[in-house]
């Protein structure tokens, strides 16, 4: 992107940069009005001390180094008493690069030897999948899409989470190509598409053996392509054979002939894509939901042609060298002398209830993240943070709601304001970026906090002095093909370079003549060949359940907010605030437009503003299922809780991501 700044060194204006093959020029509606939470009045700006209850969000302003030495003294402290794990580090993605997000800080965690945090909210499930049935986690390449037949958008509201991609979708459509929505929400992509498959939650896996089944049936598969590039074809086949079309109409809500139709356009297209979203995998059956669509371009051998295969994500091929960045090798020096345990971040309400093994966790670091508002399990979660004998550091822009759980906030930068490089998931550019503007009062990015704590505790080892330039030439260097060539001096000079994927000037085309990540090279189609499994919380799930909670909620992401990043605007509380119901459901429970309604199972309740179907835009739900948009600040809601409230903490098949998508719930009016 590019940014306007003023001669007060004042930001003015932020604008795609219309020389990037992939931006174009524009930006997507979150990141537009980003220069709101830049100049926010709310913006925290001075470490702070806490002076009132928890959850209260009553601070002090205190100093740097009083705010330094005071997290120094109780870290050292808590982990003499009860020993290092039971410091636990909570962190996301923040805004995205790799320095501030994992470089400085997990050198300092595995030096204390605290316990380390299975970091697996967003895509861990998906990742997984991918890098078991493909041994890689990308695919086609955006800019390929332009040149598709037949547009397969899977689980995805591309308008929303992947707008940079619709320019080569409407070009492609121009050219007479077909795009077609599989979704179990009528959302903003689905209503642009051509047809709309309204699948029931968590039945992907169904859906795509299903498919695999007809093209079986009919002889459309690519027998050349599987006998060369691909394994575990008869376990595949055996599989699919009971998936015919009446009976995956059954498990899917699809029509029999739909799925007949349908898999037979997709194996005959040529070229075919899908565009694979995060949605599938975050039902309870998601790892197998991935490997089982995966496993469609690799019998239809569309992995060969321009313009076909498969996208979920590009961001594995960015092999930078995380090790030489994270160093994990540190642990052998902190007084475990070995790895620390492992807790999962979707797990956090139970940890913070000292569910995990011993010892119990007496001091948590929060930073790049807003668990209050984003993890599962948000009762046990809240509950937890209110223990007054658990020590909690927060850094971060904004007073969120976890902020106002801290003993100690301190202030960080946003990525106007520092250093960082910059992977993606839906392109093959890696960038350079530098600080447009000065952080405003004492703001300090993530390298900089870790490396003047490593200094407070005491530790020696040279690593801790590496400046933010140092660590962008380590990792740099894993001497993988992919970065050939590319260095901090070339990425000074250009910005974003493109990886080196494929021949220069020819599109890029992964698994065109095989070459899988995996052992022998060959996509691993044994992976989709489990039967499919209804989600325990779904409509053909545990009957007693489904007695007592016959609603299916999805919590898809909000079409004008990055997770909980702009919950404190006004138009997102309210976006995130709308529970859609289906006119069947809302007229069963005489529940009209607008209506509070209590959304509740046996975890918990949320109050929600109705949105019944007639009224709902372009949010529209099918009969047994609610959707509502994440994620609010819980603290802006009256019953200072969100739909996470009602989310289990339970695991997925694989990739131990956390289950958003498969929660049943009832819901009633509640009055005005």
């Amino acid at each position: 992107m590019l940014v306007d700044v003023d001669d007060a060194g004042r930001a003015t204006r932020l604008r795609g940069d219309p020389d990037h093959p992939v931006t174009q020029g524009f930006l997507c509606a979150k990141v537009t009005r980003y220069l709101d939470r830049v100049y926010h009045p709310d913006r925290l700006l001075y470490p702070q001390k806490r002076v009132g209850a928890k959850g209260e969000g009553r601070f002090a302003r205190i100093s740097w180094d009083e705010a330094l030495d005071t997290i120094a003294e109780r870290l050292s402290a808590t982990a003499a008493e009860y020993g290092p794990e039971a410091v636990l580090p909570y962190s996301y993605a923040g805004t995205m690069g790799y320095l501030q997000n994992a470089s400085m800080d997990r050198r300092f965690f595995h030096r204390m030897g605290a316990s380390r945090l299975e970091r697996t909210v967003c895509s861990s499930t998906g990742g997984a999948a991918l890098r078991r049935t493909l041994g890689e986690s990308y695919g086609t390449e955006p800019e390929q899409f332009r040149d598709s037949k037949l547009i397969l958008i899977w689980g995805s509201n591309t308008m929303a989470t992947n707008v940079h991609l619709w320019p080569f979708l409407v070009e492609a459509r121009r050219n007479g190509a077909r795009m077609y929505v599989i979704d179990p929400v009528r959302n903003k992509t689905a209503s642009l598409a051509d047809r709309h498959f309204a699948i029931h939650p968590g039945s992907d896996q169904a859906l795509a053996l299903g498919l695999i089944h007809v093209i079986l049936r009919d002889g459309l598969e690519d027998r050349d392509y599987i006998a060369r590039h691909t394994n575990g074809m008869a376990d595949l086949s055996a599989t699919a054979r009971a998936y015919t079309p009446a009976h995956t109409a059954s498990l899917t809500g699809i029509a029999a002939d739909d799925i007949e139709a349908l898999a037979r356009e997709y194996a005959t297209t040529k070229p075919a894509a899908i565009k694979l979203g995060y949605g599938p995998q975050r039902s309870e059956r998601g790892g197998a939901a991935i490997s089982t669509v995966c496993a469609l371009p690799a019998l239809t051998g569309s992995w060969r042609q321009r313009g076909g295969g498969l996208q979920m994500t590009t961001s594995g091929a960015f092999k930078l060298d995380r090790p030489a960045l994270e160093m994990p090798e540190l642990q052998a020096r902190s007084p475990l002398g070995r790895e620390a345990r492992m807790i999962n971040m979707v797990r956090l309400g139970r940890a913070l209830k000292g569910e995990e093994e011993c010892p119990p966790v007496k001091a948590l670091f929060v930073y790049n993240s807003n668990p209050a508002a984003i993890a599962p399990d948000q009762i046990n979660v809240l509950a937890g943070l209110r223990r007054t004998d658990l020590f909690t550091v927060v850094a971060e822009q904004m007073p969120t709601d976890t902020a106002a759980y801290a003993d100690i906030v301190l202030p960080a930068t946003t990525f106007l304001e520092h250093t960082d490089i910059y992977f993606a998931y839906g392109h093959y550019y890696l960038q350079l970026a530098r600080p447009a503007v000065d952080a405003p009062g004492e703001c300090r990015p993530n390298t900089d906090l870790f490396r003047a704590l490593a200094q407070r505790m005491g530790y020696t080892e040279p690593c801790f002095a590496d400046d933010d330039d140092r660590l962008i030439d380590q990792a740099l260097g894993s001497g993988h093909r992919f970065l050939d060539g590319i260095t901090r001096a070339e990425l000074e000079a250009r910005h974003s370079i493109r990886l080196n994927v494929g021949t220069p000037g020819e599109p890029f085309l992964p698994f065109a003549e095989g070459g899988f990540g995996t052992a022998d090279g060959k996509c691993d189609l044994r992976t989709a060949a489990e039967p499919y499994t209804p989600p325990v919380e779904s409509r053909f799930g545990d009957a007693g359940l489904r007695a007592r909670y016959p609603l299916e909620l999805l919590s898809p992401k909000n079409h004008h907010s990055l997770n909980s990043t702009f919950g404190y605007r006004d138009a997102t509380d309210t976006e995130t605030g709308m529970v859609h119901i289906h006119r069947v459901d809302a007229a069963s429970r005489a529940i009209e437009n607008e209506d509070l309604v209590r959304v509740y199972n046996d975890r918990g309740s949320v109050v929600m503003r109705a949105s019944v179907e007639a009224v709902a835009g372009e949010s529209t739900v099918a009969p047994g299922v609610i959707s509502a948009p994440a994620v609010r600040w819980p603290g802006r809601a009256a019953d200072g809780r969100n739909v996470n409230a009602l989310v289990s903490d339970r695991l997925t098949d694989i990739g131990n991501g956390p289950v958003f998508y498969s929660c049943l719930v009832q819901l009633e009016k509640c009055g005005d």
